[in-house]
């Protein structure tokens, strides 16, 4: 009975170091850095305590991947923000001797790294924009409907968002400057069309299209939601509600409608998340049956790793 019990031990542990275990250690592990940018009002992380990619960074090097996450303007235009992620990409270049990036960025994070991919193609190996709002935001037009240029609602407004936008970066350990009104006329339909203008690489063929897998060697890829209220213990997600009622009948995730959302190869663009759901926030907090986010970022990473980025 006892050689029995311990030839079962010895399968067991000759199991859990099987090739296809320890293959698995490297699922994640790229070519390429990956490195996370976040989108409006966001932050890398809050008194090292609340990450705004909540447990993806862990989740992708527990496979063997090499995870940065950049702290830029909580507002601003796409392009100061965007200058802002060249400026820490050189920096880790030197540092490090890394070559290329694997950017991937969440809502404005989305037009912030393909501003980079554009005009510094030389450091971008792959763009991943997850719910952005390539073609401008309902919310973000109804804000300028709302609060005309030159009124009190918009100077009002402008110094709410960038107040606390000065705070966010204070509690991130930073001090970016910040442009509330900049970053509502990058989000609008009409500065989101100007922006494709200039930065066309990877925009879709058609209204709600895939574009181009490939422009300059950079890879281009797009995922995004679209539920709204996903957990009933997600406090979050009551605000997200009452924004998505600006879309009437187009699906969205809250703050970006599902056409908007795709540019390059489109991944999926219904995914059963609201917008802050595919960052994994808040807390972990997703519906019932809804795709775990932190998976989905690490089947991406292998999906990455297999095309020799």
């Amino acid at each position: 009975m006892i050689h029995r019990f311990v030839l079962a031990a010895l399968l067991f542990v000759l199991q859990s170091y099987s090739p296809n275990s320890l293959a698995q250690s490297g699922y994640t592990q790229t070519r390429h850095p990956v490195v996370l940018v976040h989108g409006l009002l966001g932050f890398d992380s809050l008194l090292g305590v609340l990450d705004y990619f909540y447990g993806i960074p862990g989740e992708l090097r527990s496979g063997g991947a090499r995870v940065y996450v950049a702290n830029v303007s909580s507002s601003n235009f796409s392009e100061v923000r965007g200058e802002q992620l060249i400026r820490y990409l050189d920096q880790l270049r030197a540092t490090y001797g890394h070559s290329k990036f694997n950017l991937i960025g969440h809502s404005h994070g989305g037009p912030t790294i393909r501003y980079v991919a554009s005009v510094r193609p030389d450091l971008v190996a792959s763009v991943t924009t997850v719910g952005a709002p390539h073609t401008g935001s309902a919310v973000a037009d109804a804000l300028r409907t709302a609060a005309p240029r030159g009124s009190w609602l918009e100077s009002t407004l402008a110094g709410f968002v960038n107040a606390l936008s000065v705070f966010i970066e204070f509690l991130s350990g930073d001090s970016d400057p910040q442009d509330a009104l900049g970053a509502l006329a990058s989000l609008s339909s009409a500065g989101a069309a100007t922006f494709n203008q200039r930065h066309p690489q990877g925009r879709p063929t058609t209204s709600c299209g895939s574009g181009a897998a490939m422009v300059h060697n950079v890879r281009y890829y797009s995922m995004g939601g679209t539920s709204v209220l996903t957990n009933i213990f997600d406090a979050s997600d009551a605000m997200l509600g009452a924004s998505s009622l600006f879309f009437g009948f187009e699906q969205n995730d809250g703050l970006v409608g599902r056409c908007s959302s795709r540019w390059g190869l489109v991944l999926r663009d219904d995914y059963g998340w609201n917008h802050l759901d595919e960052v994994n926030q808040v807390l972990g907090l997703r519906g019932l049956f809804a795709s775990n986010p932190t998976s989905v970022y690490r089947a991406h990473a292998n999906r990455l790793k297999n095309a020799g980025l």
